[in-house]
C-alpha cells in the first residue's frame, strides 16, 4: 500500500487508489458491487448517527467532547467516506469533479443575494419572480418590503 507524505496531503485519488489496492490485496473486489458498497455505507451512516443520537445539539468543534469520543467520531467519519470513495469508483464517477460541479449547481440553485443567512429550501424561492413556494407547493407573492425572493 503507498505511503502519503505529510507535505503531499491526502486526495480522494489517493484514497481511491488505496481502497482498490485495498479490496485486490484481500481478494474482496468481488464483494464490491454498488449495491453491497451502498449497504455498507448506509450502516456506517447508521454507526455514525448513532454518536450523536443522544447527545441534541452539540457546539462546533465538540468542546465538551471527550478525546476518545472524537477519535470514534473520527473512526465512524472515516468508514462512511472510505464507502463513498470506493462506490465512486466502481461505480465509474469521478467523486472529486462530481463535487465541484454539485457546488456550482448549488451556487446557482441558492444565490448569495436571496438565500444568504437563510436555511430556506431552494422549492421555496423562485428567483425568476417576487414569489415564494410554501411548504404545500403553492405559489404566493413575497411579502418582502425589497421586493426579491427569500431562500
Amino acid at each position: 500500500m503507498m505511503a502519503v507524505s505529510e507535505e503531499e496531503g491526502v486526495t480522494l485519488e489517493v484514497l481511491r487508489k488505496k481502497m482498490a489496492d485495498f479490496a485486490r490485496e484481500r481478494d474482496w473486489e468481488k464483494f464490491h458491487s454498488p449495491r453491497n458498497l451502498l449497504l455498507a455505507m448506509v450502516g456506517e451512516v447508521g454507526e455514525l448517527s448513532e454518536i450523536f443520537q443522544w447527545k441534541g445539539e452539540v457546539p462546533k468543534g465538540l468542546p465538551d467532547w471527550k478525546e476518545e469520543e472524537k477519535l470514534h467520531l473520527g473512526e465512524e467519519l472515516s468508514d462512511v467516506l472510505l464507502y463513498l470513495v470506493r462506490l465512486s469508483d466502481i461505480c465509474g464517477v469521478d467523486l472529486g469533479k462530481a463535487a465541484l460541479r454539485k457546488l456550482e449547481l448549488n451556487a446557482k440553485k441558492y444565490p448569495v443575494k436571496l438565500c444568504k443567512g437563510s436555511s430556506k429550501k431552494h422549492t421555496q424561492i423562485n428567483s425568476k419572480s417576487n414569489s415564494v413556494t410554501d411548504k404545500n407547493g403553492s405559489i404566493r407573492k413575497n411579502s418582502n418590503s425589497s421586493g426579491s425572493s427569500e431562500c
